[in-house]
């Protein structure tokens, strides 16, 4: 015998309920609600769901973080073996002096020249190379910056440490081609596997260029302050420290204004650095321009 429902339902038995759609079902320790759909800890099923489907998208998951981190693991081992083809094919570093030694003689600079003052060595690893006496060579975070900027196209921008720019000036003559920076990278790692740190900042500051015609830290500190190297101030260190990326453009002499921009930068990068105070900062930006190169074209022997 059958029965009707309320609406008109045909029931078993003496059943004169409605039936429910199968997802609206009460479910074991769960409570049946007027919409469908999983809430957490409810125990109601969402159309749909299905534990199979679950574990089909968590097992597709697994997968694909398996093959990103196979991936990786490639990219990295092809990182190693291009790397390691880098250092056989390039040549050895222990020429370095050798070459800084003909520089300084093509431009009638004495070598080895002084040493490095503290002053002038802070500002320049403080705004150009802040990982200098902790890096092996090259600055990793920097060189995959620098690979992923190529990689999208936007070039190559930065990141070479005091290592590379030394290698830049002797090994490539100064030419920025993907090719010579990879030669760069190489070749810095060798520079620091072969010099101390402080040979590797003697040997910069004997060649690089500060503008005005004046290669090495010696012929830029007499040219454009009258004073040899031991005895720079905080500003005309921060000064120098600041001409070796735009040696051209922010001369002192020629560009004052963009001069001034650099030491701003390079004694704000002395503070972040906490090689000076803020009060140490300050009182030395407090010292104007013209005062700082009043000797400039007078040579150290005008400072005695």
């Amino acid at each position: 015998m059958t029965t009707r429902g309320p609406a008109g339902e045909i029931g078993r038995g003496t059943d004169p309920t409605i039936p429910l759609p199968y997802w609206d079902l009460p479910v074991p320790g769960g409570r049946s609600g007027a919409t469908g759909g999983v809430s957490a800890g409810r125990g109601r099923a969402s159309p749909g769901y299905s534990p199979a489907a679950r574990d089909r998208r968590q097992h597709r998951g697994r997968r694909l973080a398996g093959r990103a981190a196979i991936a990786a693991v490639m990219l990295v081992l092809l990182a190693a073996v291009a790397f390691g083809g880098l250092m056989i094919v390039t040549p050895s570093a222990g020429n370095a002096r050798e070459l800084a030694q003909a520089q300084d003689v093509a431009h009638h600079v004495a070598y080895p020249g002084p040493a490095v003052p503290a002053r002038f060595a802070a500002a320049l690893t403080a705004t150009e190379d802040r990982r200098f006496y902790s890096e092996p060579g090259i600055d990793l975070f920097a060189v995959g910056r620098v690979a992923i900027s190529y990689v999208t196209g936007h070039g190559i921008q930065g990141g070479a440490t005091l290592y590379q720019q030394l290698a830049k000036l002797l090994y490539t003559n100064g030419r920025s081609s993907p090719s010579d920076e990879a030669e760069q990278i190489a070749l810095a790692v060798k520079l620091y596997l072969t010099y101390p740190a402080q040979q590797i900042l003697q040997m910069y500051a004997a060649v690089v260029y500060f503008g005005n015609d004046y290669y090495g830290l010696a012929a830029a500190s007499c040219g454009y302050f009258a004073v040899p190297p031991a005895e720079l101030s905080w500003p005309q260190a921060a000064m120098l420290a600041g001409l070796v990326q735009g040696p051209s453009v922010d001369d002192p002499i020629t560009h004052p204004a963009n001069a001034r921009a650099r030491e701003v930068h390079v004694v704000g990068r002395l503070v972040a650095t906490g090689k000076l105070t803020q009060a140490e900062a300050s009182a030395a930006l407090a010292v104007p321009l013209p005062r700082l190169i009043a000797g400039a074209g007078q040579g150290c022997s005008a400072a005695g």
